[in-house]
């Protein structure tokens, strides 16, 4: 019986031009976070389940965690996210980091969930944080750091919006303006959260059986629906217009624009699924019909540090993953043409391989990326070796050439041939790495 060679379900094998694209995303990713001046950190894959106990999403930890015993008899969870971590490093050295701390990573994460277009059970996560500001230009840069990003890649801002919304104001309008207890609340908010995914038929009835009948007596559930049909700021109802929570938000929104960010726009329904997020909340969405969905999002969570026993520390960031960050590049046509990390390859003609040592570390010496086929096989052989790899150029190399110090280089993009000194073979392929 054969032996089954996909990998486990949920999960990918990364070929050369799979991790080709990987290292180009995440270094496009890496470049943008640098510029806005954060460092790169990184912390375990296995952390004890507690960690995630004292203030996640039970749907995750109870549904969506692989979590088991180690051999020493304790309970161990394989990384869902890096929030948790992250708010345990800094509570580990509270009063030694130099605020404001601006920290990003690219770990590898993995959730128990079903595999379906965007979401798999092992994903990499690029996390974005800045902590020690308790004012709206935290959240302002960390915005412009998501923006800058999708810039980067080519995107236009026509091809995503920033949604906004406030878990301040939404607790204003479910406890204060609806008059809703705690447990109404807590289960509407996540009611809310699955809203666009639901039939609204279904919704409205789940609103409903929500609110106790004094609630809807009062008319509660109306006036929630008709917050939650409101598409902009001056939709909403005048009483609630005049909330804190929602002027910081505007405020917020004006900063966006006098930065340049145009596609930011107010969104009453945007929750964000984790328990811990404290004030404004966000998410990044693909506005092409063929992808229109949420890509990534994040928001304030001043709590998590301060449950580690330490002072708390205002926190703001997001998590943007590389599955539906690919497909928004593949829905939007912005996936790059990525040439291999191979610049040359050199067919041996003959028994030269010893003969050509010297020829080959000068040219690795210079800077070129080389590879030498020793496998004597016929040269068209080897010459489609190269175009297989996605490599440009053939370099031929026999006694003839090494006795004249002319060898031939082939484009195998073109075919054009050209006989050349190895100066200027380096020369050849460092300017075209330029272009």
């Amino acid at each position: 019986m054969s032996k089954n060679t996909s990998p486990y379900k949920g999960s990918r094998d990364f070929y050369p031009e799979d991790k080709r694209m990987q290292k180009w995303l995440f270094d496009k990713w890496s470049k943008i976070c640098e510029q806005f001046g954060y460092e790169q950190y990184d912390a375990p894959m296995l952390e004890e389940t507690s960690l995630y106990q004292m203030k996640g999403s039970d749907e995750i930890l109870n549904e969506q965690t692989y979590t088991f015993l180690d051999r020493g008899d304790r309970s161990v969870t394989i990384r869902t996210e890096m929030t948790p971590s992250v708010s345990r490093m800094v509570a580990a050295k509270r009063q030694e980091l130099a605020y404001p701390l601006r920290w990003y990573s690219i770990p590898e994460v993995w959730r128990y969930e079903r595999p379906q277009r965007g979401r798999s059970r092992q994903f990499w996560q690029l996390n974005v944080d800045i902590f020690g500001v308790d004012s709206l230009e935290a959240e302002h840069e960390v915005i412009m750091v998501a923006d800058a990003i999708m810039l980067s890649v080519g995107a236009k801002r026509n091809q995503y919006q920033i949604k906004l919304n406030s878990r301040k104001f939404i607790n204003y309008i479910l406890n204060d303006y609806l008059g809703l207890d705690e447990v109404e609340s807590s289960t509407i908010r996540r009611l809310i959260d699955k809203m666009n995914k639901m039939d609204n038929a279904a919704f409205i009835a789940g609103i409903e059986a929500c609110i106790s009948p004094t609630a809807r007596d009062k008319g509660a559930a109306d006036k929630l629906l008709a917050i939650l049909k409101s598409e902009n700021l001056d939709n909403l109802p005048e009483e609630i217009k005049s909330n804190e929570n929602l002027i910081q938000i505007t405020k917020l929104m004006k900063l966006l624009s006098s930065s340049g960010v145009s596609n930011a726009v107010f969104d009453v329904s945007l929750m964000r699924g984790f328990d811990y997020y404290t004030d404004v909340v966000f998410e990044v969405f693909d506005t092409n019909p063929q992808n229109n969905r949420s890509m990534f999002g994040g928001g304030r969570y001043d709590g998590l540090v301060g449950l580690f026993g330490v002072e708390p520390v205002p926190t703001v960031g997001f998590g943007m993953g590389d599955i539906t960050f690919s497909n928004f590049l593949e829905s939007n046509d912005l996936l790059p043409a990525l040439q291999a990390e191979t610049e040359l390859y050199i067919v041996l003609i003959g028994e030269a391989y010893t003969k050509a040592q010297s020829v080959i570390a000068e040219l690795r010496s210079e800077g070129v990326n080389v590879a030498v086929d020793m496998s004597g096989r016929k040269l068209d052989k080897q010459i489609r070796t190269a175009e297989k790899k996605g490599i440009t150029y053939v370099l031929f190399v026999g006694d003839t050439e090494l006795e004249s110090s002319q060898f031939k280089l082939k484009n195998l993009k073109t075919s054009d041939e050209q006989t050349l000194s190895l100066a200027r073979v380096v020369s050849k392929i460092k300017d075209v790495r330029i272009k």
